[in-house]
């Protein structure tokens, strides 16, 4: 390449600022070395990144796109250094764990406490994922443990119980769907009956977001999203407070806010139930500190 990371760094700063002196000042660069790393890094790409204006710069699309790029790919440096600076600071181990969003938000993060507690000398990264992206990780060896809410058609893993849990709806206060859940003969609802109302959902991009679309998706309908959130409190809160209705596991209940509270349906569908597994290739082969970190977790089951 006949670029470094220091005329990505400048071409970051010159966007941010839509000025090349300001953003030559930002990257610690005189204003004629800025624009001669600009024009470089323009020859070498092959194509126009910034439009000059009489009173600064505009992108090009090209630019918009090596913008883009060249975000991610210091957000991958910081990434890297993070992962390394435990080793500087003496942490002998690394263990590597994805997880749905159900489990990153509701058991997870007090059985890891408590690991790491006992285990100082380990550093633990935390992935969310879908189910099956979780599950086809592990089985290709890319990440040594998993947490997974059933495994669909993936093979090649070892399937460990974590937790027992279940889907809920929640609705707010008098909302119309308590009346048709308790005249049922059953008590609960199918999905299909709940997708004409506006849910809070947690942001696109999240495993349960993800999967709750595939589910209205696999009915022949379209989810009707009013409000994204970033956590099940943040949903149980909107619901409360009659945004909509909410789709959480019975174990993010413990975030109700009591001056507020949603009111709980169950649904009929048997994806509902979503007993959360622990997922290895081979618990035999594993590393050690991830071996005791499976024991951890299975331990407390």
């Amino acid at each position: 390449m006949r670029y470094d990371l220091t005329d990505l760094k400048l071409f970051l700063a010159v966007a941010a600022e839509r000025n090349l002196t300001r953003g030559a000042e930002k990257a610690h660069l005189a204003p004629s070395s800025a624009s001669h790393r600009i024009r470089q890094l323009e020859d070498a790409l092959g194509t126009p990144l910034l439009t000059r204006q009489a009173r600064g710069v505009a992108l090009t699309r090209a630019g918009e796109s090596l913008l883009r790029h060249a975000r991610e790919v210091f957000a991958r440096l910081e990434q890297m250094h993070a992962d390394l600076a435990p080793y500087a600071r003496g942490i002998r181990a690394h263990v590597s764990l994805w997880a749905n969003t159900h489990a990153t938000h509701t058991f997870l993060p007090s059985d890891l406490a408590e690991f790491l507690r006992e285990h100082p000398q380990v550093s633990v990264t935390l992935e969310e994922h879908t189910s099956p992206d979780v599950a086809l990780a592990v089985a290709k060896g890319e990440v040594e443990v998993g947490v997974v809410a059933g495994a669909g058609e993936i093979t090649g893993v070892e399937l460990i119980p974590y937790r027992q849990d279940r889907l809920v709806l929640v609705v707010p206060a008098g909302h119309e769907l308590l009346a048709r859940g308790a005249a049922g003969e059953t008590g609960a609802l199918g999905f299909a009956e709940v997708l004409d109302y506006p849910f809070v959902m947690l942001h696109a991009g999240s495993a349960i977001h993800t999967f709750t679309t595939n589910a209205a998706a696999a009915l022949g309908r379209h989810l009707n999203v009013r409000i994204q959130v970033r956590s099940f409190g943040a949903v149980l809160r909107m619901v409360g407070a009659g945004v909509g209705i909410g789709l959480v596991p019975r174990s993010a209940l413990v975030f109700v806010d009591q001056e507020c509270p949603p009111r709980v349906l169950e649904l009929s569908e048997p994806w509902a139930q979503r007993d959360l597994q622990i997922c290895v290739r081979n618990r035999a082969a594993l590393s050690g500190f991830a071996a005791a970190l499976v024991d951890a977790l299975a331990g407390g089951s």
